[in-house]
């Protein structure tokens, strides 16, 4: 069977950014199609974002309920360690998973969006045929929005199969390997590494350049590595992997030494590229920057109508940046005037503790940028949690005070981000922060003091 349909719009690719831009276009009255050869919600949702964050919640769970039953925590002991069901905890973690994945589909059937799912492949720029279980459909469209994503980095030595396995493989794994080695000790490699530690692995980490988390400031980054020392994981740094034999990686030090590391699993976490193959890309003719599709600051290509959103058109490759990104786009479709520009886009380590980062660092900031930090020591919700460790930091300009960036790491920071891409959003200086009443006891109350000690005049330290 075969068939043709017109449509105002079709999305290629149904993650964060495609869904999310095929939901507004239907809200608009735009006829949308969306053509997805996986399950909705892309990589975010099926095999990233969404189940690592299960994954790592009940990790730590485990590790909690494991430090009761050898110690009292707090007045809290068990009798008998707790026993871990790894195969039930992804069982778990896959409900998550298709609740939402469920949910997605919902709202697009709700904004009328006809959803085909197959492999697409263009022909030309505004044609797209799609093989499907029951046959061929053409698609053929006025506006063309590419939202096709990214995929993990293989190593050309060490290629993905048995024990080589990339995150995707990690979140579905039925047993605890006993010995897991991380190639790799950006985000990815440090959130799957410190939960698979506290559900029980003995685990390695390899990592080329010369500390954890390379993109943010030792001051952040501190507070992991301290966990990582105290749970007795072995993180080596300016080393690089050469090869697998057998059930050992070879691997070449700092000191040019090279040592065998035994390992059950390996797990590869060396980056993401842009998923630019299989669908047609060279038929559409948009222009290239590096491995990335060039968009401008509406994201559009170099061929009329045609868009790209998300991790296909560079970094950072983070769900937020896409869905706001696919958000505007169906909005410019609709004849509304927008560009992307935001204030910043905050980025999350779910490490432990977690890291946030949103603006400029103040190694970006420059030497006359004020700096100025609160620790959670100080912070009163902070140590009714038992979670001291880490602090909130503000950057901000010395002549007027406004406010370039802000970090955090400590536990559960996250919750924090959207109040810092907030007062970024709206250009907030240090007053604007230090007048807003903050509810006690929280921890967003460690951004207010931030902002009091930037000024002269904090409360609590």
């Amino acid at each position: 069977m075969s068939e043709t349909v017109h449509a105002k719009v079709l999305v290629l690719g149904g993650g964060p950014g495609g869904y999310v831009c095929a939901i507004r276009c239907g809200q608009l009255g735009l006829d949308t199609v969306l053509v997805e050869a996986d399950r909705l919600g892309g990589t975010c949702l099926i095999r990233g974002c969404i189940p690592s964050k299960a994954i790592i919640h009940r990790a730590s769970q485990f590790e909690q309920i494991c430090r009761s039953s050898s110690d009292s925590l707090a007045g809290i002991s068990l009798a008998t360690p707790p026993v871990l069901d790894m195969g039930g905890l992804v069982k778990w973690k896959n409900t998550v998973v298709d609740r939402l994945n469920a949910g997605v589909a919902t709202l697009l059937k709700k904004s009328k969006v006809r959803v085909i799912s197959g492999w697409g492949c263009f022909s030309d720029a505004k044609t797209l045929n799609v093989e499907t279980a029951d046959g061929r459909i053409t698609v053929h469209a006025e506006h063309v929005v590419l939202a096709t994503g990214s995929k993990p980095v293989e190593l050309g030595f060490l290629p993905f199969g048995g024990k080589v396995i990339s995150s995707s493989e990690a979140l579905d794994l039925q047993q605890v390997p006993p010995r897991m080695l991380v190639i790799g000790a950006g985000y990815i490699g440090l959130e799957l590494g410190i939960a698979f530690r506290k559900l029980g692995s003995t685990v390695t980490i390899i990592e080329a350049q010369n500390q954890i988390l390379p993109l943010y400031d030792r001051e952040l980054v501190t507070p992991v590595a301290k966990w990582l020392k105290t749970h007795d994981v072995t993180v080596h740094l300016s080393a690089t992997a050469k090869g697998l034999t057998g059930d050992t990686l070879i691997v070449e030090m700092a000191d040019g030494k090279t040592v065998e590391i035994p390992a059950d699993c390996i797990l590869v976490t060396v980056g993401r590229v842009p998923n630019t193959s299989g669908w047609g890309l060279e038929n559409i003719a948009v222009d290239l920057a590096g491995r990335f599709v060039k968009v401008d600051g509406r994201c559009a290509t170099s061929m009329k109508n045609v868009w790209a959103i998300g991790d296909v058109v560079g970094e950072p490759m983070l769900e937020h940046k896409a869905a706001a990104q696919g958000e505007m786009v169906a909005e410019i479709i609709a004849g509304r005037n927008r560009t992307f520009e935001p204030a910043a886009i905050p980025a999350v380590c779910f490490t432990d503790p977690e890291i946030v980062s949103c603006g400029l660092l103040p190694s970006e900031a420059g030497p006359d940028a004020i700096v100025s930090q609160f620790p959670f020591l100080a912070n009163g919700r902070a140590l009714s949690m038992d979670a001291g460790e880490g602090f909130v930091r503000v950057v901000a300009r010395k002549d007027n005070h406004r406010v370039l960036g802000i970090q955090a790491v400590g536990e559960h920071v996250s919750e924090l981000s959207g109040e810092f891409s907030h007062a970024l959003a709206m250009g907030a200086v240090l007053e604007d922060i230090a007048g807003t009443v903050h509810v006690h006891p929280t921890l967003s109350e460690a951004l207010h003091e931030a902002a009091l000690r930037a000024l002269g005049h904090a409360i609590h330290i």
